[in-house]
């Protein structure tokens, strides 16, 4: 003993190792790495790409089938190939775009390919090889994967049908682009707490959700000296995951000239909050009004200062009190004689021949422009009428309906334990079956219904804004371990928004559809005169909820039975 003590240093902590990192590099500044490790194999990617750095780029390694139950500390094993997101600002999409994309997916992906719930288009199986290639390729046609994931600005979001739907109060896709231009792959912007998301839109049915957005822009109009004025109204702090938290409306309303310096200082006010750089699971900005105090007056005041400016005062607005906010089906355009055509694609997932047959018939029956939706679906847009009955028929011998069940069309799913290290059930596979059931065993029912399916509690499948939530788990049955899944009922987004309500209710997969025909055939039987199913789950309480789930006095089950790490979520 010398007399000197050791003093040993703390660990270094998950959500510091991340902030070192970003630190120390900008990764889109860093694509010829990429390139280098495309030359040299997979075993040269560095740890610090797999992950943390890919993510700037829209890439992240792929699951290995298992899910989250396959590993440690809440998230399974990686293989060696890689997820590949799409990012596609407001939706708007060419056939020439998207014949690129059914390439890459045939060339490098196995065929696969999801339409996701932010507008995206999600490929998988990319081994390290090929993705310079499929970076490469994509800027040829004027698409991008960088900010498609990481801790940045998410593809921005709006409504698919802008420029042309007929009841818009304003095409707000130029702010839209504008703002994908000006946030994302800026450096200003690249080292950011967690994701950020951003939605703007004129559509009164405020289909691009910006009640769960970091930042929601919803046309507003006002009337000065008889002038009509359209602006926007503005809510922050919108989230899901494990935590939901529905945005908050600020007392402001943003001048058309206003929303893009609007857009920038909120980005400016999150990326500015080191506390919420501390712990990686209270790191968005959502969590400055759940944990840190703040209220919308408290933010307003930071966005006025920050502007130099005081934005003027809210006006009135109606939140849209619909369900689906999907567009599908057959619409009239504000162009006389001209259409647009929704397609339902059950769960998001598609082929290369259905995207190329898709490319095909907008070019063939429309203006080759096409649109993705945040309920994972696909419009084409511009056609005249004489067009669109053979469009339809076309596109339904394509797999791709436009007159769809109720199930098929509410129906959205994650990625599931397919392709995701987070996940505990798998989701894709599932939900076919389970809306398969559905059809065979409530054939006649005929409301607009939401179900929604996520293999796990962080709601990349936004159970907690449907009728019907499913959250993935895992429980012992029959002395195995099952898939199951937790029901949440009652969420909403618009007039009557909330958060639907975890009844108590938890079933292995496989008793699932019957356990939901239960639930639809009391409604039948008991509802009033065109109550819906958020109204009709109002009236009930959890434990008679769980009766009708079950077909007995069910006891509460809690959402997790046994303890487990909840995984960090890398989703949309």
């Amino acid at each position: 003993m010398d007399g000197h003590s050791t003093v040993q240093e703390p660990k270094e902590t998950k959500a510091q190792r991340i902030e070192r990192l970003k630190r120390a590099k900008n990764p889109w500044e860093a694509l010829d790495e990429i390139r280098e490790f495309a030359r040299k194999g997979r075993s040269s990617v560095l740890p610090e790409w797999t992950s943390v750095y890919f993510r700037w780029w829209g890439i992240y390694t792929q699951g290995d089938g298992v899910g989250a139950v396959g590993g440690k500390n809440g998230e399974g094993k990686a293989t060696d190939y890689f997820m590949f997101r799409i990012r596609i600002p407001n939706g708007i999409l060419r056939s020439d775009q998207l014949r690129a994309i059914a390439r890459i997916s045939e060339r490098h992906a196995r065929g696969s390919a999801d339409f996701t719930v932010r507008q995206n288009i999600q490929l998988h199986w990319l081994t390290i090889g090929s993705i310079p290639e499929a970076i490469d390729e994509l800027e040829k046609v004027g698409l991008f994967t960088r900010g498609a994931c990481g801790d940045v600005v998410r593809n921005v979001t709006g409504c698919p049908i802008a420029g042309v739907a007929a009841d818009e109060i304003c095409d707000a896709s130029p702010l839209v682009l504008e703002a994908a231009n000006l946030l994302g792959g800026n450096s200003d912007f690249y080292n950011l707490p967690r994701k950020f998301k951003i939605s703007i839109t004129g559509c009164p049915v405020w289909c691009s959700y910006p009640e769960i957005n970091d930042i929601g822009l919803t046309a507003s109009e006002r009337f000065r000296d008889g002038r009509r004025e359209v602006g926007f109204s503005v809510r922050v702090g919108g989230g899901l995951s494990a935590d939901p938290h529905l945005a908050v409306r600020l007392n402001a309303f943003v001048r058309w000239e206003q929303a893009l310096p609007v857009v920038r200082t909120i980005a400016e006010i999150f990326r500015d909050q080191d506390i919420l750089r501390e712990n990686r699971k209270r790191a968005r900005m959502k969590h400055l009004f759940t944990q840190f105090g703040w209220t919308s007056d408290r933010f307003l005041e930071e966005l006025n200062a920050r502007l130099g400016y005081q934005l003027d005062p809210a006006v009135e607005e109606s939140a849209p009190s619909d369900v689906y906010r999907d567009h599908v089906g057959i619409h009239k355009q504000k162009h006389d004689g001209l259409f647009y055509v929704g397609a339902s694609v059950l769960r998001g997932r598609t082929t290369p021949e259905q995207m190329r047959a898709a490319a095909d018939l907008a070019d063939r029956f429309g203006s080759g422009e096409l649109r993705t939706t945040n309920m994972q679906n696909l419009l084409i847009v511009n056609v005249p009428r004489a067009n669109v009955d053979v469009l339809a028929r076309e596109l339904d011998h394509a797999g791709l309906p436009v007159a769809a069940s109720p199930f098929w069309r509410g129906a959205v799913a994650c990625t599931g334990t397919e392709f995701c290290k987070l996940a505990i059930t798998e989701t894709k596979g599932f939900t076919l079956w389970l809306v398969d059931e559905l059809e065979e065993r409530v054939p006649a029912f005929d409301q607009q219904l939401k179900i929604h399916v996520t293999g796990c509690p962080n709601s990349c499948g936004q159970h907690w804004i449907s009728d019907i939530g499913l959250e993935g788990k895992k429980i012992n049955h029959a002395g195995e371990s099952v898939d199951a899944y937790y029901f949440c009922l009652g969420g909403a987004v618009g007039e009557h928004q909330r958060i639907a309500r975890p009844v108590g209710y938890r079933c292995p997969a496989s008793e699932v559809p019957e356990a939901i025909a239960r639930l639809l055939r009391s409604y039948v039987a008991n509802r009033f005169d065109d109550e819906n199913l958020r109204s009709y789950f109002s009236r009930f309480s959890d434990h008679e909820l769980r009766a009708q789930l079950a077909g007995y006095e069910a006891p509460f089950a809690e959402r997790d039975a046994a303890e487990g790490v909840v995984p960090e979520v890398v989703g949309e």
